[in-house]
């Protein structure tokens, strides 16, 4: 019986496992979402806050200094929106 149950498991898809070391920016997680985070560049201080707290760390500095979401792995979570001392940051829909 037992045997029975570890050839069943053997034959299962991996789905989006990650099975090799140093592949996970190959799997895009943020197909999926609702809302995604569109920056106000004029009420922007560029502190970085936005980046600080993101969970998925897909927000990053461009060359002029502001802080755009890489949406390929962003989740739309809001809290980079949140979290924006000068509420620059909204969640649209999109």
């Amino acid at each position: 019986m037992a045997n029975l149950a570890l050839c069943a498991w053997e034959k299962l898809e991996l789905g989006t496992a990650i099975t090799e070391p140093g592949n996970a920016a190959q799997l895009k997680t943020g197909d999926w979402k609702t809302l995604h985070p569109v920056t106000d560049q004029e009420k922007c201080i560029k502190c970085g806050m936005c980046q600080v707290y993101c969970p998925e760390f897909c927000i990053h500095e461009d060359s002029e200094g502001f802080y755009p979401a890489d949406l390929y792995y962003c989740k739309g979570c809001g809290i980079c929106a949140n979290e924006c001392p000068k509420k620059a940051i909204t969640m649209t829909m999109g």
